[in-house]
């Protein structure tokens, strides 16, 4: 997606060929989003969020991103035993970025450099800052590793489960330290975060700071310019194998 487009509620009525027709670009792009490229997940979250009356704009925008995959179609997921970090998790989060204010979260795992579970989305309820849209990222996150953690675990994968890596500063001071509060109105957010630092605590889940240009996340939560886009590519290890097909 273009990084100076806005997609906003389509003023008018699409016809019924128009939805039929963008809800099928939608559903191939969240194939591929789905299976191997991740690259497209934030730009696939998006779109999905017109399927039921899209207009001219979110039609260009689904045909653009199908053009992407076309031209991109021999990236693939490369793994690598000689990987120095085998095991990675991260959490990021955009405050208030849709149209409605609602945050935009998402997370990645990776096993031996390559991403096996990554997720894009738009939160389910309004949040009031920044440290709280993290903190609901996060809290969906830990949940997320633990479950991943009792797989590994029941085929005998002997590394240990990976701090959950996250740029906030100000959400690990309050899982991490003794006496911070979080000040808040909403309940549900206030209840993700005494069970997460609940967690964090007891040492059952890890919180690990990273910066803002590490963190691999980041293309879940935004659309990126060209320069930062190629980046995150790399960073889910995603290779050109033309030459091997």
């Amino acid at each position: 997606m273009a990084s100076d487009t806005v997609l906003i509620t389509f003023n008018g009525q699409a016809s019924q060929q128009d939805i039929f027709s963008y809800q099928q670009r939608v559903g191939s792009i969240n194939f591929a989003a789905m299976g191997t490229r991740g690259d497209v997940a934030r730009t696939c979250s998006v779109l999905s969020q017109f399927l039921q009356n899209p207009g001219p704009d979110h039609l260009t925008a689904a045909d653009r991103a199908l053009e992407y995959l076309v031209g991109t179609r021999t990236l693939a997921i490369e793994f690598s035993a000689q990987c120095q970090v085998p095991y990675e998790a991260y959490s990021d989060a955009a405050f208030a970025d849709n149209d409605d204010r609602k945050s935009s979260d998402g997370f990645l795992f990776t096993l031996y450099g390559g991403p096996f579970d990554w997720k894009a989305s738009k939160q389910k309820t309004v949040t009031t800052s920044t440290t709280e849209a993290e903190l609901l990222a996060l809290s969906q996150t830990a949940k997320q590793a633990t479950q991943w953690n009792r797989i590994l675990k029941d085929i005998n994968y002997s590394e240990p489960m990976p701090p959950v890596q996250c740029d906030n500063a100000q959400t690990i001071r309050l899982l991490t330290e003794e006496m911070p509060q979080l000040n808040t109105k909403l309940r549900h957010i206030d209840i993700h975060h005494h069970w997460l630092r609940q967690e964090v605590q007891d040492s059952r889940i890890g919180i690990k700071w990273c910066p803002t240009a590490s963190m691999k996340a980041d293309g879940f939560t935004k659309v990126l310019t060209g320069q930062k886009f190629k980046r995150f590519v790399s960073q889910l290890n995603l290779v050109d194998i033309q030459d091997r097909l």
